[in-house]
């Protein structure tokens, strides 16, 4: 749903392709209230941006993707839309520039080393500001039903979308991501997903019914209802890091 890969394929394919997507509410909702600028990295045709803007119109919003088709697109909901790849460094200007919130939907699980990727862009968040990261969780009920079963096959999309570079849990995501951000000190992990319901959520449960049972499932089981880990990171000084 949410799965994007900017940064991996060849280069005249990266630079043509669209990533579209209704954006990642639940993602966003981990925002700081009346954020005043914000970076989404990755950010495919601006579906996050629009999300964004919606809720905090005076937000000033740059984005960074390697396609020009979608940066074209993006900027109708962007200050700044760079055309880049993150693996490499960062530009200059764009390196002079702080930000409240700097966000990775989707994005670190195509990287090579995505540690690395998040500790060079926390230096764009200054003390107290916040980057927020959403990856896929590999140990959800339905891969391990896959799995169960022998199928183990990438695919175009999903959680073994074959731009895939490393995998993630909801027990090992904080732990690999933030491994080489002194900088930054985590403050809330959480899941989105589903508890499978099948017949009783479309016939029987009504609508209040499934969400609870999805919200308590994904609370006290998150490594097993949830389809994506949300985590919040917030900037501190190093000097305070302990």
């Amino acid at each position: 749903m949410f799965d994007r890969a900017p940064f991996v394929h060849g280069p005249v394919e990266a630079q043509n392709r669209i990533y579209r997507n209704h954006g990642n509410a639940p993602l966003l909702a981990l925002l700081d209230d009346e954020p005043r600028k914000v970076l989404d990295v990755g950010c495919g045709a601006g579906d996050n941006a629009g999300l964004i803007k919606a809720r905090y119109p005076r937000c000033e919003i740059h984005g960074i993707t390697y396609s020009a088709a979608e940066a074209e697109i993006a900027k109708q909901w962007m200050s700044a839309c760079w055309v880049f790849d993150i693996e490499k460094e960062i530009p200059g200007q764009l390196s002079a520039v702080k930000f409240d919130a700097v966000i990775f939907s989707h994005v670190l699980e195509h990287l090579r080393d995505p540690a690395a990727i998040l500790n060079k862009f926390a230096h764009l968040v200054p003390r107290d500001g916040c980057v927020i990261i959403a990856v896929p969780n590999t140990l959800s009920w339905a891969m391990r039903w896959q799995f169960l079963r022998g199928n183990f096959e990438y695919r175009p999309d999903g959680v073994l979308d074959d731009t895939h570079l490393r995998f993630f849990t909801f027990v090992t995501a904080d732990r690999y991501l933030l491994a080489k951000s002194p900088k930054l000190k985590l403050v809330s992990k959480s899941v989105t997903g589903s508890v499978p319901l099948w017949w009783l959520r479309r016939y029987l449960l009504p609508k209040t019914w499934s969400r609870y049972i999805d919200g308590l499932g994904c609370r006290v089981w998150p490594n097993l209802f949830g389809d994506q880990v949300l985590i919040k990171a917030v900037a501190a000084s190093l000097d305070t890091v302990s």
